[in-house]
C-alpha cells in the first residue's frame, strides 16, 4: 500500500502553509462577502446532502461511487454528488423560491492548476425570473470578489482581466464564427447535429479531428483550442446561448430552438460558471440523460443511473434559472494564486490519488 507524503512537500508543512495563508484568509473574506451578498437579496442558504443515488449524467462527467449498508446487510449504490443541482432543483418543486448552496461536490480523474477532486462550488436557483438576471448575478459576483481583495485586474498564464468591468456578452455560434471561421449553426438542428457538417468546417479551418470523432468530440476541440484561450481578455466574457446537444440540462431559446439558455462566464481564459435556464420537461429530460450514459458507455465503458425522484421533482418544478460557480477558481482570479490547491484550506494529497 503506498504511504502518504509526509514531511516538507505536503500542504501542512509550516513553510509551505504560511505561504499559502494569505490566500486562505482572502478566501475566508470572499466567502462572508458571498454570503452577505445572497442573504441581502433574500436567498435561503440550504445544505445539499453529498451522497446521492446519482451523481449526475453528463458523459464526461466522473464521480466518486460507494456503498450505503442497511442494518439488514443489503448494499445499494451511491455517489458523492458533483453538483448540488439534483437536490436543490427538488427543493425549488417543493416550494422554494432563491435558494444558494455554498459547499463541496466532488469531481473524479480531475487534478491540475484548475482543477481538484474535491472542491467548492457556489450554486444558487431564481424562481419565475427572467435567465438573464442569473447572468448578472454572476458578474456581480466576480466584481465583488475582486473589491474583496483590492484586485481589480487579474492576471493568469498570461492573460490579463478586469474584473470589476461588465462583462461583454457574445452568443457561441459568433464565437465559433469570430474565432474559428466555424458556421455553427449550419450544423446544428432542433434535435440532432450534423456530424459531416462540422467535420467539413473544422478542416476547412484547419483544425485537426479524427475520423471517430463525434459532433461533441469536434464541438468541444474547437472550444478548447480555438475558443475559451481568447473569453475574458480585458473583461470578463459571458458566452451564452450554446447548441442544446451541449446543454442537458437547460431548456431551448424561445427564439431558435437550435440552442439552448445556457452560458459560461469566462475571465482569462478560464471558466468561473456555467448557467441555465432550467429545463422542466421530465420526459425531455429523461431522454437527453440516456444519450448521455449511451455516450458516456461508449466512451468509457459505465453509465449512472438516473435519479427517478429527481425527473418527478421536474413535473412540480416551476420556471428557473439558475447557476453554478467554481467558488476557489474565482479566489485564484481574485488573489493572484498561481494553483487551485492554493487557496483551498486541506488539499485531498496527491500520493493519495496519484500525480496530477
Amino acid at each position: 500500500m503506498r504511504e502518504a507524503a509526509t514531511g516538507r512537500g505536503a500542504w501542512w508543512a509550516r513553510d509551505r502553509h504560511l505561504r499559502r495563508r494569505p490566500f486562505l484568509i482572502a478566501r475566508n473574506r470572499i466567502v462572508a462577502a458571498v454570503r452577505r451578498w445572497f442573504a441581502a437579496r433574500g436567498f435561503v442558504e440550504v445544505d445539499a446532502a453529498a451522497l446521492q443515488v446519482s451523481p449526475g449524467n453528463e458523459a464526461h462527467l466522473h464521480a466518486f461511487a460507494t456503498e450505503a449498508a442497511s442494518t439488514a446487510g443489503e448494499r445499494h449504490p451511491l455517489y458523492l454528488h458533483t453538483s448540488p443541482e439534483f437536490a436543490m432543483k427538488k427543493l425549488l418543486a417543493a416550494g422554494e423560491e432563491r435558494i444558494v448552496s455554498l459547499g463541496h461536490v466532488f469531481r473524479n480523474r480531475e487534478r491540475g492548476a484548475l482543477h481538484h477532486p474535491e472542491f467548492t462550488m457556489l450554486e444558487w436557483y431564481r424562481t419565475n425570473e427572467a435567465y438573464d438576471l442569473v447572468m448578472q448575478d454572476a458578474a456581480e459576483l466576480v466584481r465583488l470578489g475582486a473589491e474583496t481583495t483590492g484586485r481589480a485586474v487579474a492576471v493568469f498564464r498570461g492573460r490579463s482581466c478586469d474584473l470589476t468591468v461588465w462583462p461583454e456578452r457574445v452568443s457561441v455560434a459568433d464565437a465559433f464564427r469570430d474565432l474559428a471561421g466555424i458556421d455553427l449553426l449550419a450544423t446544428v438542428g432542433a434535435r440532432e447535429t450534423d456530424r459531416d457538417a462540422l467535420a467539413g468546417a473544422c478542416r476547412a479551418a484547419g483544425i485537426r479531428i479524427a475520423e471517430d470523432d463525434t459532433w461533441s468530440d469536434m464541438f468541444s476541440r474547437v472550444l478548447v483550442e480555438k475558443v475559451e484561450p481568447r473569453l475574458g481578455e480585458g473583461r470578463p466574457t459571458l458566452l451564452d446561448r450554446y447548441p442544446v446537444a451541449e446543454a442537458a440540462l437547460a431548456r431551448p431559446a424561445a427564439d431558435d430552438p437550435r440552442v439552448a439558455e445556457r452560458f459560461e462566464l469566462y475571465a482569462c481564459g478560464v471558466e468561473l460558471a456555467n448557467g441555465f435556464g432550467e429545463l422542466t420537461d421530465p420526459a425531455e429530460q429523461r431522454r437527453r440523460f440516456a444519450a448521455e450514459m449511451d455516450e458516456k458507455a461508449r466512451i468509457y465503458g459505465e453509465r449512472y443511473p438516473v435519479d427517478g425522484d429527481f425527473l418527478a421533482a421536474l413535473a412540480e418544478m416551476p420556471p428557473a434559472s439558475g447557476v453554478a460557480l467554481g467558488l476557489d477558481r474565482l479566489v485564484v482570479l481574485a488573489t493572484g494564486a498561481e494553483r487551485i490547491e492554493d487557496v483551498i484550506w486541506t488539499p485531498v494529497a496527491e500520493a493519495d490519488i496519484g500525480p496530477r
